[in-house]
C-alpha cells in the first residue's frame, strides 16, 4: 500500500467530485466495506448517520454511500443538508454506530470530501481509516441501485434544540445586533432562526446556496464582506461560517477579524473567572500565535500545543483531560459540549460572552496581543522530511537562530495539497516576512 497516495488525509477523503476517490465505483464500495466492517465488529447490523453540505454533488454522494452501506448490511439516518458537527452529535445522540458527513469544508465547489465519524461522534482515529482504506482499495464494485434518499427533519430538529439548550435563559443574546455570513452552506437555512430565538438582532447573507456558490467569496475564508457590513452596519459581532459550519471567525464592534486564537483567549479567561477551567490549561496547534501563550499565561493558564487539525486537538484534549482547545482557522471545541468543532456553537458561546458581560467584544479581547505573524505556502513536488534535506535544515536553523526567543518557526506540509508550509512569529513583521520568504524559497528549490 505504501505505493498508493492515501485517500484519506487529515480531515477525511477531500478531492473532485466525480473522480477518484470521489467517483460512483469507489463511493459505493466505501459504504460497502463501512458497513462490512461496522457489522463484524459489533456482531449486528449497524447503523450510521448520514448528511452533508449544500454542494450539488452531495445528494449524489450520499446516495451512492447509501447504497453501499445497504450493500454492506447497514441501516442508515438521512438528515440531509447538515453541518458537519451536527452529524457527530446525532451519532451519540441517536445511538447510532458512524456517521457519515459528505463535504468539502472551505474547500470551493466542485470539491467535495468524506468525513467518517466514530459512535461517540468524535472524527475516526487514522489507523482505522487506513485501515477501511486498504479493504477498500482490495475489494470489487458491489453490484447495487443508488438509494431514493427523503430527508428526515427530525435529526435537523434535534440538532437545533442542542444547539439552543447549551445556553441559559429565556432570551440570553437580548439586545445584540449581529450580522451573520453562513457562506452559502449548511447553517443557511437555519442559522438566523437560532439566534434570533434566543433574543439577538439579526442580518443573515450569503445564505442562498444554489449548489456551486458554497464558500465563494465568501464565509470564513473570505471574510471581507462581513468585516464592511459590521463597520457599516454598527453591529455588536459579527460570524463567518465556512460551508459545513464547523469552524467560525469573528468580527469585533470595531470592525476587525478576530480568529480562532482571540476565541480560544476570550473563552478560557471567561472560564477561568467563573471557576470552570481546571486544570488551568487548554489545547492549540503549533499555528497558534505566541500572543496567545503569553496571554494565557498572564491569567495563569497554560498552552499544550498539538499538531494541525481538529483531530489532533480532541486527541490531545482527551490525552491531557483538558476541555477547551481550538485552532486558529476558527475550529473550537469544549468537550462538556460538542466532540467535534462546532461552528454555530462556538458563535452562540461568543455571544453568549459579550451579552452577559456587558461589554463590548472589542474591550473583552483587550489582554490578547498578537504577535506578528506570517504564513507562506510554496508549491512542492514531493513531501518528504525536510531535516532529511540538509540545506533546509540548515536553512532552518538560520531562521531560528535570528528569532531566539522572541519568535517561532513551524514548518509543516498541507494536508490536503501538495504544499508546503513556513510560519514565522517574530516581534518584526518586516524580518519575519523576509525569513519567510527566504525559507519558503529554499524548500521549493529543493523539492519542487
Amino acid at each position: 500500500m505504501s505505493k498508493h497516495h492515501r485517500w484519506f488525509g487529515t480531515d477525511g477523503i477531500r478531492g473532485a467530485f466525480g473522480e477518484t476517490p470521489l467517483d460512483r465505483p469507489t463511493v459505493t464500495t466505501l459504504g460497502r466495506c463501512l458497513g462490512d466492517h461496522l457489522r463484524r465488529r459489533l456482531g449486528r447490523p449497524p447503523h450510521v448517520i448520514l448528511g452533508g453540505d449544500s454542494r450539488d454533488s452531495t445528494p449524489t454522494l450520499c446516495r451512492w454511500l447509501a447504497a453501499g452501506l445497504t450493500a454492506g448490511g447497514a441501516s442508515y439516518g438521512y438528515g440531509g443538508v447538515l453541518p458537519t458537527p451536527a452529524v457527530a452529535h446525532l451519532v451519540a445522540h441517536t445511538g447510532s454506530d458512524a456517521g457519515i458527513a459528505v463535504s468539502a469544508s472551505h474547500n470551493p465547489h466542485p470539491d467535495n470530501g468524506i468525513k467518517l465519524v466514530d459512535s461517540a461522534g468524535f472524527k475516526w482515529p487514522s489507523a482505522e481509516e487506513a485501515e477501511l482504506e486498504d479493504a477498500l482499495r482490495s475489494s470489487a464494485p458491489p453490484e447495487v441501485r443508488d438509494s431514493h434518499l427523503t430527508p428526515d427533519g427530525s435529526l435537523l430538529d434535534a440538532y437545533l434544540e442542542h444547539l439552543l439548550r447549551t445556553l441559559p435563559g429565556e432570551a440570553p443574546l437580548q439586545g445584540l445586533r449581529i450580522a451573520l455570513d453562513t457562506a452559502n452552506g449548511a447553517a443557511s437555512a437555519f442559522a438566523g432562526d437560532v439566534f434570533e430565538t434566543l433574543g439577538a438582532q439579526i442580518e443573515v447573507f450569503h445564505a442562498s446556496p444554489d449548489g456551486h456558490n458554497i464558500n465563494r467569496d465568501c464565509g470564513s475564508t473570505a471574510p471581507e464582506d462581513l468585516v464592511r457590513r459590521v463597520a457599516e452596519g454598527c453591529k455588536d459581532l459579527g460570524v463567518a461560517f465556512d460551508g459545513d459550519a464547523d469552524r467560525a471567525l469573528l468580527v469585533d464592534d470595531q470592525g476587525r477579524l478576530q480568529d480562532g486564537d482571540a476565541m480560544l483567549y476570550l473563552w478560557a479567561s471567561t472560564l477561568i473567572d467563573e471557576g470552570k477551567l481546571e486544570p488551568p490549561s487548554i489545547v492549540a496547534t503549533t499555528m497558534s500565535n505566541l500572543g496567545l501563550e503569553r496571554a494565557l499565561a498572564h491569567r495563569g493558564v497554560d498552552l499544550v500545543r498539538c499538531g494541525v487539525g481538529d483531530r489532533q486537538v480532541v486527541r490531545a484534549l482527551r490525552q491531557e483531560g483538558l476541555v477547551l482547545g481550538g485552532e486558529q482557522s476558527g475550529h473550537l471545541v469544549h468537550l462538556g459540549l460538542s466532540s467535534t468543532g462546532d461552528g454555530m456553537l462556538t458563535a452562540l458561546r461568543m455571544a453568549h460572552i459579550v451579552a452577559r458581560s456587558g461589554r463590548s467584544l472589542s474591550e473583552l479581547l483587550e489582554g490578547f496581543e498578537r504577535f506578528p505573524q506570517i504564513l507562506v505556502n510554496t508549491p512542492v513536488g514531493r513531501k518528504v522530511p525536510f531535516e532529511t534535506i540538509p540545506r533546509i535544515q540548515a536553512a532552518a536553523r538560520e531562521v531560528e537562530s535570528a528569532l531566539g526567543t522572541e519568535g517561532r518557526l513551524v514548518l509543516r506540509y498541507s494536508g490536503t495539497e501538495r504544499l508546503a508550509r513556513v510560519m514565522i512569529e517574530g516581534p518584526h513583521q518586516q524580518t519575519i516576512e523576509k525569513l519567510a520568504q527566504g525559507l519558503a524559497d529554499t524548500i521549493h528549490e529543493e523539492l519542487s
